[in-house]
């Protein structure tokens, strides 16, 4: 697990090693991984270096602890963590196994959840509230997103990445607070932002934990995009981070008017289930709201590589994690976590493309209007 910060992009082999072998700490932009699927001699070359043992287990422990700052308050506690610990490590070996033998395209790697038990995990990976996506909230409501015309072969729509065009914050960290919701709020709207003027500004969720209850979303038990949407447009505009910074729990409304960073004047909403649509508002629009199903134990581990897993629902009732998505390529859609950077390729995913709606990626995408 002691690996130093390494600069990381979807479609090198050292990517595939250093997500097996360690928590990655680098949280830099620098130089952005690219929205590139590995190619499969790429991923075949990696599977040769893939971690499919953490034993000694207690000196692994030990890392994790270190790594993640983790205190228990009694003796009791430590070895309840510690057994989840490892029924936790057990499954990603099992997985990494199958990696290394080309039987998935993806990967698991510890990252901060390894202490947690799968009822705890799916509580937590649970904070998006139900949303009837073309609902009315107060004088907004989100309209069908109508594609523009664009050829089914035109290489711009199929690849994109809207990181390296400026349109992407940073990597953000939700912590114990079921705020995704409001990080996909924020990312969407980032991007709108910039598409309009030009300047990349990171945008407030707190304000959006604090202030939004009249419309709906439940601070850190949960919300969705379109209330959020609703809530910004009713209040006039939403803060910056810096003049409203996050503290993952629920607070006082502090919203200031005087200090709007971004405003909106409506949102779209995507057809149901279509990633041909998906595609082509990422391709045309910029980064886009997706909601999805984030409970299996593949999810929670995912280190890298083209995630697809069957056990990932796709239907609305089954939806609990919103994201971001920033890009995607011909393999799959990127898509930025509210879980910092210590979580998957520093902070992304790729969610498998033409695979049944893989999670429900397509199910519940939207985007605001500035």
């Amino acid at each position: 697990m002691g690996v130093p910060p390494t600069v990381l992009h979807f479609s090198t082999p050292v990517l595939l090693v250093a997500a097996m072998t360690a928590v990655v700490t680098s949280s830099g932009q620098g130089d952005k991984p690219l929205f590139e699927g590995a190619a499969d001699h790429e991923l075949s070359a990696a599977a040769m270096n893939v971690r499919v043992d953490f034993q000694p287990y207690e000196r692994t422990w030990n890392m994790f602890k270190k790594t993640f700052g983790r205190r228990y308050e009694s003796e009791a506690e430590h070895t309840h963590r510690y057994l989840a610990f490892l029924d936790n490590v057990r499954v990603m070996e099992q997985h990494n196994a199958r990696f290394r033998n080309g039987t998935t395209t993806f990967w698991m790697g510890i990252n901060q959840f390894a202490d947690k038990t799968v009822e705890e995990y799916r509580a937590f990976s649970k904070g998006l509230a139900p949303s009837n996506m073309s609902q009315p909230w107060g004088t907004l409501k989100c309209s069908p997103f109508v594609p523009p015309p664009i050829a089914d072969d035109d290489a711009a729509s199929d690849t994109v990445d809207w990181r390296k065009k400026g349109y992407v914050t940073e990597v953000k960290n939700q912590e114990k607070c079921g705020s995704c919701w409001a990080f996909s709020t924020t990312g969407s709207l980032e991007g709108q932002h910039f598409r309009k003027t030009g300047r990349l500004v990171s945008l407030s969720e707190q304000q959006l934990v604090d202030c939004a209850g009249t419309f709906g979303p439940k601070g850190c038990r949960g919300g969705n995009e379109p209330s959020a949407y609703a809530y910004i447009h009713s209040a006039g505009g939403i803060n910056s981070e810096v003049d409203y910074p996050y503290e993952a729990q629920q607070g006082k409304c502090r919203f200031a008017k005087d200090k709007i960073a971004a405003t909106l004047q409506g949102c779209r909403v995507l057809p149901s289930g279509n990633e041909k649509t998906l595609q082509s508002a990422l391709g045309s629009q910029g980064p886009i709201s997706v909601n999805v199903d984030a409970t299996p134990d593949s999810f929670r581990f995912y280190a890298g590589g083209v995630y697809e897993d069957p056990k990932c629902r796709n239907n609305p009732k089954s939806l609990g994690h919103a994201v971001l998505s920033g890009g995607a390529d011909k393999k799959g859609f990127g898509s930025k976590t509210g879980w910092g950077s210590r979580w998957g390729m520093q902070g992304y995913m790729l969610l498998a493309r033409n695979h049944d709606n893989m999670c429900g990626v397509a199910t519940e995408a939207n985007f605001p209007v500035v």
